[in-house]
């Protein structure tokens, strides 16, 4: 399959060199910004989510490629983390560290304890290394006793895990106390150190986020995850996340099929079936998926992430049901506007942040920060690549 021998030329000629190259040897982790001029800022600040992706990146393109130069790459990630990322007073993963390692911001976010331990889960499954399994266990254990009540997770915290705003996980004009965003994350988390654990408590939480997604994050009248909550999981806000429900369909169906409980499967089925076949109808518009609709004004811009995850999503939705011939087909003229568009030409570059309707790049935005990762576009490369192992063994 063409695209298969593409992404895999993609991922080993551009993604993993360009990541390679941002590896900081004298303070750890690796370096935090670059900006559109492709000026690197070595002393720019370090976000934990960043360093979080990068590792998880590196741990699973050992596992798919067997190099294992990329192993070494996940280790330098993982000991940046376990020594300036983990608060060894209260607990729990930073927000962002300065370049040096020191902290530059204390919150600590349920968001990126999810990022965490998805990172420390691939790391232990990559290398064996027992320590960061269990350090991915403590993680999961403050969440559900610090980041927790009786109907979901809570998102922000001081250093201490005392409540604060939500800042981070919020915008467009709203506080949210909930987010799906969140949500997701956690459960993408969960699936993770449940494959390599088989925790059966970890799996229990599987079923109660479940649980939350198809009854009350999905909206079955319009086919769509609502994104913005108040505590009780009430939706404050008008706004249809494209690329949030083609992530959340393929990540679901990843989940059911990891925990195994044919209860879930059936449950939640027809919720990611939904979530495919309205982003088909309303937001692939000229081979490429629009960002989001707020208060019925969609946006135009394609987003990076964005374009990575529609590629899965809809591939995903095809091998779920190989007579959606239309999904299989999208996900291959996704990849050519991928490869025609948010793919920088640059030397030393790699993915636009964004780019218009007529597929200018936005030059006031980064190649890399904070939020910038090789996690998106790498994991389809490798998502793709992996099926279509599985599709031949």
């Amino acid at each position: 399959m063409k695209m298969v021998e593409e992404m895999r030329e993609h991922l080993t000629g551009k993604i993993i060199p360009f990541w390679r190259n941002l590896r900081d040897d004298e303070y750890g982790g690796y370096y935090g910004w670059l900006d559109y001029e492709l000026r690197l800022d070595k002393k720019a600040v370090k976000g934990c989510i960043l360093n979080s992706r990068i590792m998880w990146f590196f741990s699973n393109a050992y596992m798919v490629l067997h190099d294992p130069a990329l192993l070494d790459e996940a280790k330098h990630a993982y000991e940046f983390m376990k020594k300036f990322c983990i608060d060894e007073q209260y607990g729990g993963v930073y927000w962002s560290v300065c370049y040096d390692g020191t902290v530059d911001d204390s919150t600590k976010h349920t968001y990126n304890q999810a990022f965490s331990i998805y990172a420390l889960s691939s790391y232990y499954d990559a290398s064996g290394d027992r320590e960061a399994l269990e350090l991915a266990q403590k993680l999961q254990h403050l969440i559900e006793e610090k980041c927790t009540d009786h109907i979901g997770y809570l998102e922000a915290f001081t250093r201490d895990f005392q409540p604060e705003s939500n800042e981070k996980l919020s915008e467009n004009g709203v506080m949210a106390e909930k987010t799906m965003n969140t949500l997701l994350h956690v459960f993408e988390a969960y699936t993770e150190l449940y494959r390599v654990s088989h925790d059966e408590k970890v799996a229990d939480r599987l079923r109660f986020m479940l649980d939350l997604i198809a009854d009350k994050i999905y909206n079955p009248a319009k086919h769509r995850q609502e994104v913005f909550f108040d505590s009780k999981y009430n939706s404050i806000l008008d706004m249809h996340s494209y690329g949030h429900d083609i992530e959340t369909a393929w990540l679901t169906d990843r989940g059911c099929e990891v925990l195994g409980d044919q209860a879930y499967i059936d449950k939640l089925s027809p919720v990611t079936k939904a979530l495919t076949a309205e982003i088909y109808r309303r937001a692939f518009v000229n081979h490429s998926l629009l960002n989001e609709c707020v208060n019925g004004e969609d946006n135009l811009w394609r987003i990076w992430w964005v374009q990575a995850e529609t590629v899965v999503g809809f591939y995903n939705g095809y091998e779920k049901d190989p007579s959606k011939k239309e999904y299989l087909q999208a996900a291959e003229d996704e990849w050519d506007y991928i490869k025609n568009y948010m793919i920088d030409p640059r030397e030393g570059s790699e993915w636009y942040w964004r780019v218009d309707e007529n597929g200018n790049p936005d030059q006031e935005k980064p190649v890399v920060e904070p939020w910038k990762c090789p996690y998106h576009n790498g994991r389809m490369c490798m998502e793709i690549i992996r099926r279509n192992e599985h599709a031949a063994s």
